[in-house]
């Protein structure tokens, strides 16, 4: 069951000579620690989960967005709603949640002290599980102390749990996966996104993540870097320039940006603490997320019954971090005789399989620090897209899911190996087609006989499907976007459509908004333009 921890006291800190024996302890409820501490109890595991927070779930009920991977990856499902299936999971397998809970002490006999409230508690472990997750960096600038400068979690915070908006107008510091999803969250809590701002000279993140920032008209400034934050009791500016191939600015390239806002997300750091405390071994090579510990594959540390999962162990996706926690609770459960180890082999090889088809692709943890210059296919990647936020019109027809037919068909301008796929899984027509590597990039079926249901724009996790007609009676044409802002456009009105840098492009008509509830709160809009236009307006703005 879910619960929170009652024994408590008022007064100056004591400590308890009570301690309580469990199967297997779990520090940390985010994805990875809930995943792990379900199969545990699943396998009759006596399993406790303790928190520091006021929740559980950890970061996945910042992330509305719609996940990526395949469907045993829960792809295009909303990060929340993934949260509150783990809860519901864990509280019907009987495992024990204390929240409000801080684990100050872990020690080689597994043997974890716990701050709740005004008291210590000592409770005892036959196996740790260690998931305390990362800390977001920080970038030490003139002003940087000054009110207004947030990092990137802290407004999915603000955004997502609390319903405030950071600021008015927000400079984003990284263009990492995580710069990008919230930049795009900040459009849609109705904040102005100035710029997003990158030292590095290739935005870090997805593709797909920047491209729909881009399109609704987001400049990237890619060798740059903020210089300071301006004012005196709160951010009322910055100042960004260029840097040199040492990542030093270059004088005389200063900018003023008009903010009231600087959101940083300029990477996360491990929190792994309480396994050095414990005496496990620890990585600290240059080129690594920070100090981590050094894991088997299942995630048991130097330490037989200690194990460390998600981004403790190493910065990836929340998708990732569900799979190691899965493989973690696995090996608990056999480590402690809960399961026949060749049953638990077999088991964690399945979860290792789903693990190493997230880990293929150009984003793959082997492909951390290179330069890419095309796809695993061969195709040129877009040089404009790395350095720009958007792929031009120029590039965008050598990819295979973008092609011209008579009538209505999908186009897709998904141009990097990343893994997901459940825009073909989502076609009723099988006019889309992945194979069974996730990474591949999707093909348009030439001879497909699409429906415009529109299932499958509704489907991507980053939103880079479009629906288009191109030839609809006198000189006009039909796009069909994804639309998820506030509020959505009405049938009949004109606007302005944009292009894929976010520049206007012609007027455009909206002649149908869809808001079926299989599209998940992705509403699609259609637009009636000039057949011209067709391969290149991807967004609607309101004059």
């Amino acid at each position: 069951m879910v619960c929170q921890h009652s024994r408590m006291k008022k007064g100056r800190l004591g400590v308890s000579k009570m301690s309580k024996r469990y199967d297997l302890i779990v520090v940390g409820a985010g994805p990875s620690g809930l995943s792990a501490a379900i199969e545990a109890a699943r396998r009759n595991m006596s399993v406790i989960i303790f928190d520091e927070n006021k929740k559980p779930g950890g970061q996945l009920f910042k992330q509305i967005h719609k996940f990526f991977g395949s469907r045993e990856h829960k792809a295009k499902v909303r990060g929340f709603v993934i949260g509150q299936e783990l809860l519901k999971e864990a509280s019907e397998a009987g495992v024990e949640v204390v929240l409000n809970a801080t684990v100050i002490g872990l020690y080689m006999d597994k043997e974890v002290v716990v701050q709740i409230g005004d008291e210590m508690y000592h409770y005892k472990g036959d196996a740790i599980i260690v998931a305390t997750g990362a800390a977001e960096n920080m970038v030490n600038f003139k002003g940087w102390t000054l009110p207004g400068v947030i990092g990137a979690g802290a407004a999915q915070t603000m955004m997502n749990l609390h319903g405030v908006r950071p600021g008015s107008r927000v400079l984003m510091v990284g263009t990492g996966n995580v710069g990008l999803v919230v930049s795009y969250q900040l459009l849609q809590a109705g904040c102005e996104v100035v710029a997003l701002v990158d030292a590095a000279p290739r935005i870090g993140g997805y593709g797909v993540h920047a491209a729909k920032v881009a399109r609704t008209g987001v400049p990237f400034f890619l060798s740059h870097t903020i210089v300071k934050a301006e004012g005196t009791d709160r951010v009322t500016g910055a100042v960004i320039a260029q840097v040199d191939e040492r990542f030093q600015f270059i004088p005389g390239t200063e900018k003023h940006l008009d903010v009231d806002t600087i959101c940083l997300a300029v990477g996360l750091s491990p929190m792994a603490q309480l396994l050095k405390m414990a005496g496990c071994k620890m990585d600290d090579r240059p080129g690594h997320d920070g100090t981590v510990p050094l894991c088997k594959e299942n995630g048991e540390t130097s330490i037989p019954g200690i194990y460390a999962v998600g981004d403790v162990s190493g910065i990836e996706e929340a998708s990732s971090a569900m799979i190691e926690g899965r493989m973690a609770g696995i090996a608990a459960a056999s480590y402690l005789g809960y399961e026949e180890k060749k049953k638990s082999e077999e088991e964690i090889q399945n979860q290792e399989k789903s693990l190493e088809s997230l880990r293929k692709g150009m984003f793959a943890p082997k492909n951390r620090g290179k330069i890419l210059t095309e796809t695993d296919e061969g195709i040129l990647l877009s040089e404009t897209l790395l350095k720009k936020g958007y792929v031009a019109d120029e590039e965008i027809e050598r990819y295979p899911g973008v092609i011209h037919k008579v009538g209505i068909h999908p186009v897709m301008e998904c141009t990097q190996n990343i893994p997901c796929n459940p825009c073909q899984d989502a076609c009723p027509k099988h006019c889309i087609h992945i194979g069974e590597d996730i990474t591949a990039l999707p093909q348009v079926e030439t001879d497909g006989q699409c429906i415009g249901c529109g299932l499958c724009v509704a489907s991507c996790s980053g939103q880079a499907i479009f629906l288009i007609d191109e030839h609809v009676g006198d000189g006009m044409a039909e796009v069909t976007i994804p639309y998820e802002f506030l509020p959505y456009p009405e049938v009949g009105e004109t606007g302005i459509g944009l292009g894929r840098d976010g520049k206007r492009l012609c007027a455009a008509e909206v002649v149908r908004v869809r808001k079926e509830k299989a599209f998940d709160h992705t509403v699609l809009v259609t637009m009636r333009i000039p057949e011209e236009m067709a391969m290149r307006v991807r967004f609607y703005k309101r004059d």
